[in-house]
């Protein structure tokens, strides 16, 4: 693609305060490597950790030392809602509580606080597992509420932004890849506050823009890093190489992109990164695994109670007939009998001899015999 208005953003240097297994250096030596001159020089694709993985995300992206990248890649996401841009920001603690000790505890991907003072908690989800939605808005409160101490005022309460990036279609209602989310007033749609904002990003559809050329990632910035995260997929075990081709021409461009590359590359070299990241991917599945065995439990429990149903209206259909039937013999068996005694009391009331009238209604002699006892 050739190269029109090249956007680049470069954030100034920034102090360590936290760090997440800065130092790979343990390199496997027997991965495969690309031609001399690429961007990658040590390592295949496919080797690469995919970074939708939230280990392998964390480790690029919530690693002090490349603080530098995550300012760039946040300013990219956070540009689509004119927020101010992020000229510093610090690591925070991402456990998150709440205020009793048996309330549910989590852990959040990606927690920072900007020089603006707001606070930005991004996750990444590789499978839909969990209602996202409510999941979002319950980790939003837990941030917002945090700092809050005794005697503070609730002008004092800051911004959260919640960026959600996920490798699965979340909302039907719209194709664009990349949401926004604030509160406003129903009819004149003004908004209500600035201290709630929602990103929601999903990948799957992102895929789908890039497929359909509708990407441009020399003049979007946020397009160039998401195509980043898309371009190695072990979930579905694609490889994109066209993406790579791509960002390695702008990357020699974009300093910040070049050394997303090349910190990704060192990560996914280093064993014991590799291993960690190995063992969250093949929980990831194992989970997705079990997940999915339930649903096919449940829906053989319902087929089975469906069919069990079924049989038992089949069946009551089935008794219901035959005591239709019945009834409708000892009706017909009745009303002849009936039928019989009626003739058989006409007969004796003419004279007619017990033995003759029984021979000629069929009745039992001795059913003729109380009929005469009745009629007297």
């Amino acid at each position: 693609m050739p190269l029109n208005t090249f956007v680049n953003e470069q954030p100034p240097s920034y102090a360590t305060t936290r760090i997440v297994r800065e130092d790979p250096a343990d390199y496997d030596k027997k991965s495969g490597s690309r031609k001399p001159g690429n961007l990658l020089k040590r390592i295949s694709l496919e080797r690469l950790m995919d970074l939708k993985v939230d280990y392998a995300f964390k480790q690029l992206f919530g690693n002090e030392k490349n603080k530098d990248i995550t300012v760039v890649f946040l300013n990219a996401i956070l540009q689509r809602t004119g927020r101010n841009q992020i000229k510093d920001m610090s690591f925070l603690n991402t456990e998150a509580g709440g205020e009793y000790t048996e309330d549910k505890q989590s852990r959040m991907d990606l927690l920072v606080t900007t020089n603006s003072d707001e606070q930005i908690n991004v996750e990444i989800q590789f499978t839909n597992q969990y209602d996202m939605i409510k999941r979002s808005i319950y980790y939003w409160a837990g941030v917002y509420r945090s700092p809050f101490k005794k005697k503070m005022s609730y002008k004092e309460l800051r911004p959260v932004i919640a960026i959600n990036i996920l490798n699965f279609n979340l909302f039907k209602q719209t194709d664009d890849f990349h949401t926004t989310y604030h509160l406003y007033e129903d009819e004149e749609k003004f908004k209500l506050t600035d201290v709630m904002e929602f990103h929601f990003i999903e990948m799957s559809k992102l895929i789908k823009d890039w497929k359909d050329d509708k990407l441009d990632p020399w003049n979007d910035v946020l397009a160039r890093w998401l195509m980043l995260l898309g371009m190695v997929d072990h979930w579905n075990d694609k490889v994109y190489d066209e993406i790579y081709q791509e960002l390695e021409e702008i990357a020699m461009k974009d300093e910040s992109l070049r050394n997303a590359f090349q910190t990704w590359e060192e990560l996914s070299m280093t064993q014991d990164q590799y291993l960690a990241y190995e063992a969250r991917l093949k929980r990831i599945r194992d989970e997705e695994a079990a997940q999915r065995e339930a649903e096919l439990r449940i829906q053989e429990a319902k087929e089975e109670a469906k069919e069990e149903a079924e049989e038992e209206v089949k069946k009551a259909k089935q008794e219901g007939r035959k005591a239709a039937e019945k009834a409708k013999q000892e009706g017909i068996q009745k009303g002849e009998e009936s039928a019989k005694e009626s003739i058989a009391r006409k007969l004796l009331a003419e004279g007619m001899e017990i033995e003759a009238v029984a021979e000629t209604t069929g009745l039992p002699k001795d059913k003729v015999i109380e009929l005469q006892r009745e009629m007297r």
